[in-house]
This record gives C-alpha cells, structure tokens and sequence, in this order.
C-alpha cells in the first residue's frame, strides 16, 4: 500500500474522531437539558481495491465514512415538579409538535402549559399535536383543572379535550434540528393502550457526564496517535526525496 492511501486511509479515521468528539461534547452541552437523548455517531465502511498495492494483501483498503447520527433510546431519570402539565414518554417515542412552518417537529421535553392563544404547548411556545395533527385547545375557563393521564388524554372537569400524540421512529430517521427538537421520518403514532405518560414530572437527560469524559479523553489519544503516524509518513517522504535527490 503506498504512502498516499495510508494517508487517505488517516484522513478519514482523523474526519471520524473529530465527528465522534463533536457529538460527545455536544452531549455534555445538554447534560442538564431536559429529555434530551445521548446522540452516538454511526459510521460504515468503505471499501476500494487498489489494484497498484505491493501484496495482494494490501489491494482492498478500508476508509471511515460518516453514515449519521443515533440517539441513545435509555431513558432518563424522572424528576418530579408537582405540574399537572409536566410530563415524562416512559419508554420509546416522542410529542408532535408544531414546527413554526406549517410541518410537525417531534420533542421529548414535556414541559407544558397553555399558551397565550389559548393552546397547549412547549416553553418554547410550539403547540402540541394531536393523533391528528391538530393543536389541543383549552377553553379559558377550564384553564386551572387541567390533567393529562397516561395515556396522553388531556382533560378537565368536564370531560377529555384530546390525547397527546406520541410518535415512535427508527432512530436512525430522527435527526436533531439545533433548536430543542427533531425532525423524524416514517414514525408511528402510539395507540392509547401502547401510550405510557407519567404526569406532574420531566425527564432529565439520559448523558452520564463519567462516560462522555471518557470518552473524549479517549478520542483525543487516538487522533493524537493518528496525527503522529501522519507525521511519521511525512518524514518517510521528505527522507526520501533527500536521498533521491543525491543520486546522480
């Protein structure tokens, strides 16, 4: 194998670690945030036949390629609030909720309250769906005696005003969006008997600080050594142009 592919072969392992060290400081960014799910990068192989390698051992040569991101489904701790409108998904699955745009984003932060135009929604002011894609009105007057129980009904004294919509997907097709929620494809909404909310309290991130420092120390002695046996190769090549360089 020359010298070139082995230094290809190193760029794509260096591109790898310094994507896989993104994602873990990323996930100590949000150590505190609520819901938030550890994400893990996933990466294939790709294999190429280099037909000019010294031993036919040496003809099929592996790079790294980045395939994506997936998220840690484990869940996090519960931490109650005493809110009636706090909630935790137990288990897999996340809220559907209004994307700003006309789309549905997906979330699995269940701080809610009624907003000022009367709908339920997220702090950060995004209304809640529905199993039908429609936002969740509360009367003005039925305000204070709301509750949501378990299977994600939504109700008052009076009788129910809709079911919170809890999505679940391959987590390969989740993908976060940078602003607290995600987007996701080709998802399934929970029935009411699959549908498992634990009210008056939130889910607190799923990230265990111990194992993300670990891994990042581990991350940078690998690009390190990586870096060195760049610099290695490096020095081969100089040596070598001196030399030839000397021929006559």
């Amino acid at each position: 194998m020359s010298n070139d592919v082995v230094s290809f072969v190193l760029l794509s392992h260096e591109q790898a670690l310094r994507r896989r060290m993104d994602i873990a400081a990323n996930n100590m960014a949000n150590v505190n945030t609520i819901g938030f799910k550890r994400e893990q990068a996933a990466f294939r192989e790709e294999v190429e036949r280099v037909r000019d390698a010294p031993v036919p051992d040496a003809r099929n040569t592996s790079f790294v390629l980045d395939y994506g991101v997936v998220h840690d489904s484990s869940p996090g701790g519960f931490q109650p609030t005493g809110n009636p409108l706090d909630v935790m998904i137990e288990g897999p699955g996340y809220l559907s909720v209004d994307d700003g745009s006309g789309g549905t984003a997906y979330t699995r932060a269940g701080a809610l309250h009624v907003l000022p135009d009367g709908k339920l929604g997220t702090t950060g002011g995004r209304p809640v769906f529905d199993g039908a894609g429609r936002a969740i009105d509360i009367p003005a007057d039925q305000a204070a005696g709301l509750a949501i129980a378990s299977d994600g009904t939504v109700s008052t004294n009076t009788g129910p005003l809709g079911r919170l919509a809890v999505t679940v997907f391959d987590e390969l097709r989740v993908s976060s969006r940078g602003d607290g929620l995600s987007d996701g494809a080709g998802g399934r909404i929970l029935t009411p008997p699959e549908t498992r909310l634990k009210s008056r309290g939130l889910e607190t991130s799923n990230v265990r600080p111990i194992v993300e420092t670990a891994a990042m120390i581990e991350i940078q002695r690998a690009y390190q050594s990586s870096m060195d046996m760049s610099a290695s190769l490096d020095a081969m090549r100089k040596q070598a142009i001196g030399r030839l360089s000397r021929i006559d």
